[in-house]
C-alpha cells in the first residue's frame, strides 16, 4: 500500500532541491566559501543506498543484489589556521558534536563562537548513526571546505601524565563536499527537484482514466479532483500495451481514498512511465491526472546538428534518455533497475562528457560504486564491473585532469586492485570464482566458462590505469610494477587467445587450451585500447567486426563499443549507416527514449519482453544513449590528448553527411565545430589543440598555418579564445 504524499513535506524537498540547483554540480572547493562537508564518500554511499533502495515492483520491495556498506558515524574534523583578526564564527552539524578549540571543548552544542586572532586548530567529533557526520563552519576566514582535514579513527592516546602522545598513527584525509552552501541546506535533507507536467491524452471512463504524457517520463502521479471512499490503483506502462495489462505490468500502486471534499492526491512513489491506468471503485471520482517530473538540474551543454534529420533526432532522443537517467547518480534504467552498475554508468560517464560534462556526478558514482573496504567481491558481483570502474577512473582523469580526486580514490584503487590480483589463477589470468558474475553481455549462449579473453584485457587496461594513478601519486616503484605486470599480461592475453588461423582473439580457454568461438567483444575493445597491431586491426575488421557469421549484438551496451572500435579504424559512413538503422529502428516503433536492448528480428508486443517476463524490457536504458558519444568524438572529432583538454584535437569526420555541428563541453569552456565538404570552422575556449583533416586539394586558412603532413592529412595548430576557418575539399 503507498501512502499519500504529504504536500507540506514534497514543498520543502522543492524547496531545498531547488536552492541547490544553481549550486548542484560546482567544484567541491571553493576558496573562502564555506560548504558542508565530511568523509569523503560517505554521503555518496549513504546517498546511494537510500535511493537504491527505493525500488519496488507491484508493490514489493525490491533490495539491491550485492553487499551496501555504510558511513563512518563518528568523524574528527580539524582546520588550522592563522586568522588576522578575530572572527565571529557560525556553526552547522549534522550529529551531536564536541567543539574544541586548541584542544579546549566548548560547553553544549554551539550554534556560534568567536575566535580571538592568531593561530589555532578548531576541531569537531561528530557522531551520526542515521546520516554521514557533517559540519559547516563559516567565518569572514575560517570556512569549512574540501581543504580541512578528517579522519574515522582518532588514535590519540594521553599517558598517565596527562601527556599527549608524540607520533600519530592517525590517517586524515581531506573532506569530501558537494556545495551544500548554506547552513540550512543540510546533506541529509537533499532531494531533486520536480516541476508540474501535464498529459497530452486522457481516454475516460465511468471507473478509470487512461493517461497518456507523450513520451517516457519518470516522477510522481498526482490525481486531481479526488473525492469519496475507495480503492484507487494506477497501472503504469513504458507502453500502452503495458499500462493496460493490470497482470503483467512491472509497476502499479494502490492507494485507499477517504475524503468527503475534492482534493488533489500525490502518489508518494516516483516512478518511470508513458502510460498510467488509473482504476478506482465505484464510490470514488477522479476529475483528471497530472504529475509532478522529478529530475536533476543538470545543464546540456555539448550540441549537435546536421543534415540528416533522422539523426538530429537520433541524437536529441540520446540526450532526453541520458537525462532521465542522469539523477543523483548515474543509474541504467529508470523502471528497473533504478541502481547503480559499473558497467552502466562507465558508459553514462563517457555520454557525459560530451553533453553535459557534469564532473560530480561523475565522483559521486564512482564514490558509491567502490564502496568502503574490505573488499570481499566485484563490484556489482560482477567480474567485468569492477574492471569498468578502473576504466572509469582512468577516463575522468583525462577527460578532467582533476588530480584531487585521484589522491582521494587511490587507496581504495590499492586495495580492490589486490584483490582482484589475489584471485587469479595459475596462469595469472582472472577466472570467475564462485560468487562472481561473469557478465560482459546479454546474448543466448555466451559461454562463461574457462579463461574469459574479455575479462583478461579489461585487467589489463586497469592495470594500466593503476600504473598511471601511481606516478601522479609519486609512487614510483609502484607504477613501474603495474606497467611491468600490464605488459606481461598483453603478451599473455597474445599468447594464449590470438588465432592467426581465423584472425581473431578467440573467446575463451578451457584447460589450457583455445576454445573454437569468436565474438566480437575481445576483438573490438583490443582495436580501441590499440593492443593490436595496424595489420592485426584490418584482419579482425575483416574476420570479426564485418562479419556476419560472428554472432551478432543485440544490446545498445555493447553496440556502443562495436561502432566505437569501427569509428576508431575510420567507418565513419558504416557507423552512420547502422546508426540510422538501429536507433533509427526503435524510433520507427515509437521509441521515445532507447531501449535496454533491441532486436529487429522481433515484432509487436515481443519488443518489450525480457528475463522471462512480458514487460520486463527497460525501454529508458542509460546505456541506450551512446549516440552522443560517438557523433561528439568521432564525427565531430573532439578529444582531449592530455588531461583536462590541455591539449586535444579536433578531426572531424562527416561520414556521409553534408554538413555537421556542434559543441563539446571541457572543463574550461566549450569547443565548437561545424565542418561541410567545403569549409571547417572552429573555436575553443580552452587548451591547446590541433585540427586535423583530410582534404583532396591544397587547403587554405587565413587565422593559422596549415600543415601537411603526408597522405592528403593536413594540421592547424588551435589557440585559445581563437576562430578558425579552413577552406578544403572533403576526401
Amino acid at each position: 500500500m503507498t501512502n499519500i504524499l504529504n504536500l507540506k513535506k514534497l514543498s520543502k524537498y522543492i524547496g531545498v532541491a531547488l536552492c541547490l540547483g544553481m549550486m548542484f554540480f560546482a567544484d567541491a572547493a571553493v576558496a573562502q566559501k564555506a560548504t558542508w562537508i565530511w568523509y569523503p564518500g560517505d554521503y555518496e554511499i549513504w546517498l546511494s543506498n537510500k535511493m537504491q533502495n527505493r525500488r519496488t515492483e507491484r508493490g514489493a520491495f525490491l533490495p539491491p543484489l550485492w553487499k551496501e556498506d555504510s558511513h563512518y558515524v563518528l568523524v574528527e574534523f580539524h582546520k588550522d589556521i592563522d586568522l588576522p583578526k578575530a572572527e565571529k564564527v557560525e556553526i552547522g552539524v549534522e550529529g551531536q558534536y564536541n567543539l574544541k578549540i586548541d584542544g579546549k571543548a566548548f560547553a553544549g552544542y554551539p550554534k556560534s563562537i568567536d575566535i580571538p586572532a592568531g593561530k589555532h586548530r578548531i576541531s569537531l567529533k561528530v557522531y551520526n548513526q542515521a546520516s554521514p557526520p557533517a559540519i559547516y563552519v563559516k567565518g569572514d576566514k575560517l570556512v569549512s571546505d574540501a581543504s580541512w582535514l578528517v579522519t574515522f579513527e582518532d588514535r590519540e592516546w594521553i599517558d598517565a601524565s596527562g601527556k599527549s602522545s608524540d607520533l600519530s598513527a592517525t590517517t586524515y584525509v581531506n573532506a569530501g563536499a558537494w556545495n551544500f552552501n548554506e547552513v540550512n541546506t543540510s546533506p541529509s535533507a537533499f532531494r531533486l527537484p520536480v516541476t508540474e507536467q501535464q498529459a497530452v491524452k486522457k481516454d475516460k471512463s465511468a471507473n478509470s482514466i487512461l493517461v497518456d504524457f507523450g513520451k517516457e517520463t519518470f516522477g510522481f502521479v498526482k490525481l486531481l479532483g479526488v473525492k469519496g471512499k475507495g480503492k484507487a490503483t494506477l497501472y503504469f506502462g513504458e507502453s500502452k500495451e503495458e499500462a493496460l495489462s493490470p497482470d503483467h505490468g512491472e509497476l502499479m500502486d494502490e492507494l485507499q481514498i477517504d475524503q468527503s471534499q475534492k482534493a488533489d492526491v500525490t502518489f508518494e512513489g516516483s516512478r518511470a512511465f508513458r502510460y498510467v491506468n488509473i482504476k478506482f471503485d465505484g464510490g470514488v471520482t477522479v476529475d483528471d491526472a497530472s504529475m509532478l517530473y522529478e529530475y536533476s538540474p543538470v545543464e546540456q551543454r555539448g550540441s549537435f546538428k546536421c543534415n540528416d534529420e533522422q539523426i538530429n533526432k537520433i541524437w536529441d532522443v540520446a540526450a532526453y534518455t541520458l537525462h532521465l537517467n542522469t539523477r543523483e547518480f548515474f543509474i541504467d534504467g529508470i523502471k528497473r533497475d533504478r541502481w547503480v552498475w559499473s558497467g552502466d554508468a562507465y558508459q553514462s560517464y563517457a555520454m557525459n562528457y560530451y553533453l553535459y560534462f557534469d564532473s560530480p556526478t561523475v565522483t559521486r558514482t564512482l564514490y558509491a560504486l567502490r564502496g568502503k573496504d574490505p573488499v570481499t567481491s566485484h563490484i556489482n558481483t560482477i567480474m567485468d564491473y569492477t574492471f569498468y570502474w578502473f576504466l572509469g577512473i582512468h577516463d575522468y582523469y583525462q577527460y578532467t585532469g582533476d588530480k584531487a580526486f585521484i589522491k582521494q580514490m587511490y587507496p581504495r584503487m590499492q586495495s580492490l586492485m589486490n584483490w582482484c590480483l589475489a584471485r587469479r589463477d595459475k596462469d595469472g589470468l582472472m577466472v570467475g570464482l564462485p560468487g562472481d558474475w561473469t557478465f560482459i553481455d546479454w546474448a543466448d549462449g555466451l559461454s562463461k566458462k574457462g579463461e574469459v579473453s574479455f575479462e583478461q584485457l579489461l585487467l589489463c587496461r586497469s592495470m594500466e590505469t593503476m600504473g598511471l594513478c601511481a606516478d601522479l601519486m609519486g609512487e614510483k616503484a609502484e607504477a613501474a610494477k603495474y606497467r611491468q605486470m600490464s605488459a606481461a599480461l598483453k603478451a599473455k592475453i597474445f599468447q594464449y587467445y590470438w588465432n592467426a588461423q581465423k584472425g581473431a582473439l578467440v573467446h575463451s580457454r578451457v584447460n589450457g587450451k583455445q576454445t573454437d568461438n569468436v565474438t566480437r567483444y575481445s576483438n573490438m575493445f583490443s582495436i580501441f585500447f590499440n593492443y593490436f597491431t595496424e595489420a592485426q586491426k584490418q584482419q579482425v575488421k575483416k574476420t570479426v567486426l564485418m562479419n556476419d557469421k560472428i554472432q551478432k549484438i543485440t544490446t545498445p551496451y555493447m553496440h556502443f563499443y562495436e561502432l566505437e572500435a569501427l569509428c576508431t579504424m575510420g567507418e565513419q559512413n558504416a557507423v552512420l549507416k547502422e546508426m540510422k538503422s538501429y536507433w533509427g529502428g526503435m524510433l520507427n516503433l515509437g521509441a521515445t527514449t532507447f531501449w535496454e536492448e533491441y532486436n529487429p528480428a522481433k515484432s509487436g508486443a515481443d519488443h518489450y519482453s525480457m528475463y522471462g517476463r512480458e514487460f520486463g524490457k527497460s525501454l529508458c536504458h542509460a546505456w541506450g544513449a551512446s549516440p552522443i558519444y560517438l557523433l561528439g568524438k568521432y564525427y565531430l572529432g573532439v578529444k582531449p590528448t592530455a588531461p583536462g583538454y590541455s591539449k586535444y584535437i579536433i578531426a572531424p569526420k562527416l561520414g556521409g553527411l553534408q554538413w555537421m555541428e556542434g559543441s563539446v563541453p571541457t572543463p574550461n569552456g566549450d569547443i565548437s565545430v561545424r565542418c561541410d565538404t567545403k569549409q571547417i570552422k572552429v573555436s575553443a575556449d580552452t587548451g591547446t589543440g590541433t585540427l586535423q583533416f583530410t582534404s583532396s586539394t591544397l587547403p587554405t586558412c587565413k587565422e593559422g598555418a596549415v600543415v601537411a603532413k603526408g597522405k592528403n592529412v593536413y594540421e592547424v595548430s588551435i589557440a585559445k579564445g581563437k576562430k578558425y576557418t579552413v577552406e578544403y575539399t572533403a576526401m
